[in-house]
């Protein structure tokens, strides 16, 4: 009868337990189970048959590595290739993990199973009695060290780390557009009871925050800074309107500690506004290093959206073109599929401008379509090595042309045609690049071999120069002798 040996990945090393075949030991699961809990029942069932503990926390990590992608190693193949019998007849390797057992059993006869599973937990629970040569204080060491670099190994090889800013920055877009608009129309109220015409002359929010600021107390306005007040308002016609406006208000006064406040209310308002201006550029700039193609289809506002409420950029790429199209729009699904009304048609690629310029009979069809397009988009950006808006302008294009197709009846171009000119282009786009990389080289080349012949040159002018100083002397010598 074959032998059964257990597989056990420790943090300190490989061990090899091996499966006695005594008539007191347990064969049923349910057996197994209760024998597991006492340590001497246990002890008779299962002994250790080999074990090699790794050299450095390096080694350790990258063997755990290794098993938590599925894929053997070196050490781990010499490990069994010692340490079982040549024959596969004679024995059954059996892993806790099935897809590491597919890649072992091309060199071992694998077996895994919930029998195998429970005596390997029985291994790592009375691991550190089994195998003596280790004591329980180096364990914990190993495991808690271990733990540590693996966690932060896999921490900076996250896929979607690049995702993380985008999602904080577009939450705290949005909380900034609502904190903006609550603090504003709060100064609008405020400073209305002493300047109530100012609101219809100046309609923009924070224009309305600088202009206050300016303008402070009505009686109190200095003529001289008309041009600070044409700045704040943006035009010098508005100014002369508002200046018109103050001599002939029926505001009520104010003293000069309620205007304090005002003010400090109003700068805060400018300064949120500049902040969120600020965001707003650090998002395009991030958006167009992550989702390039998505941000040129619909925008890097609702693009950072999707991938908000997707969770990350894979998830956003690995659902399906009728998820996108009504994400943000769940509740609205739930309720029409819980009173078997009419399902949404759109959720956030509402905001989107071709939603927007469609006619109302053809905004379900174009959300479909957009739908699809920032599905394919959103693949590309994810699963392609190199970054290119190409795809998200072609694929914008498409767009375009349903829109026409839906309201003037011309005939879009079909996909795999756009597809393969954005191929064309982009294959373009590389020649031109190593172009530009083989001209740069070559020019270095140029200048270095330019920079020799200069030295070359002068090297050569120095030893005629000092060969003509030498004969010098020589010739007066024989001038002299001559005479």
């Amino acid at each position: 009868m074959a032998s059964l040996f257990l597989l056990y990945e420790s943090a300190a090393g490989y061990a090899l337990f091996v499966k006695k075949e005594f008539e007191d030991t347990a064969q049923v699961q349910e057996a197994i189970q209760e024998s597991i809990q006492e340590p001497k029942t246990f002890g008779k069932m299962v002994t250790l048959h080999a074990w090699t503990p790794f050299s450095t926390a390096e080694e350790a990590l990258e063997q755990v590595n290794a098993v938590s992608a599925n894929t053997t190693t070196e050490l781990l193949n010499n490990f069994l290739e010692t340490n079982l019998p040549k024959s596969k007849k004679k024995y059954q390797l059996g892993v806790y993990d099935s897809e590491l057992g597919k890649e072992l059993s091309a060199m071992f006869s694998i077996t895994h199973g919930q029998t195998v599973r429970e005596l390997l937990r029985g291994c790592r629970m009375h691991f550190g009695r089994l195998v003596k040569d280790l004591s329980e204080v180096d364990l914990d060491k190993a495991r808690l060290g271990l733990g540590h670099s693996f966690s932060r190994n896999r921490m900076q090889l996250d896929p979607n780390r690049q995702d993380k800013p985008i999602i904080n920055c577009i939450a705290l877009l949005d909380n900034l557009d609502k904190n903006i608009n609550t603090f504003a129309m709060r100064v609008r109220e405020w400073y209305a009871w002493h300047f109530p015409e100012l609101a219809k002359i100046v309609t923009d929010n924070i224009a309305y925050a600088k202009v206050s600021r300016v303008v402070g107390v009505r009686d109190n306005f200095d003529q001289t800074r008309v041009e600070d007040l044409s700045e704040a308002a943006g035009s010098e016609d508005v100014a002369a309107e508002i200046i018109k406006a103050m001599k002939m208000s029926m505001g009520q006064d104010i003293v000069d500690m309620d205007m304090q406040n005002i003010d400090r209310f109003a700068g805060e308002v400018v300064s949120l506004a500049l902040m969120r201006k600020t965001l707003h550029e650090y998002l395009k700039a991030k958006m167009d290093l992550v989702a390039p193609n998505l941000a040129a289809l619909i925008g890097e506002i609702i693009g950072a959206r999707l991938i908000s409420h997707a969770g990350s950029l894979i998830n956003l790429a690995t659902y399906p073109a009728s998820t996108v199209q009504i994400l943000g729009a769940e509740k609205a699904l739930f309720r029409a599929l819980k009173t078997k009304g009419n399902t949404p048609k759109y959720g956030l690629i509402f905001h989107s401008t071709f939603i927007g310029r469609a006619q109302q009979k053809n905004k379900g069809r174009i959300s479909r379509y957009l739908a699809n397009k920032c599905s394919i988009a959103s693949r590309i950006d994810c699963f392609s090595d190199e970054a290119t808006t190409i795809f998200g302008e072609k694929l914008k294009d498409q767009v375009e042309e349903r829109l026409l197709f839906l309201t003037e009846g011309t005939t879009p171009r079909k996909n795999v045609e756009v597809m393969q000119e954005a191929i064309k282009e982009v294959a373009k786009r590389r020649k031109k690049k190593a172009r530009k990389a083989g001209a740069a080289a070559a020019g270095e080349g140029a200048g270095e071999a330019v920079e020799e012949g200069v030295v070359k040159k002068k090297k050569k002018k120095a030893v005629e120069e000092a060969v003509v100083e030498e004969e010098a002397p020589v010739k007066k010598k024989k001038k002299k002798a001559v005479e």
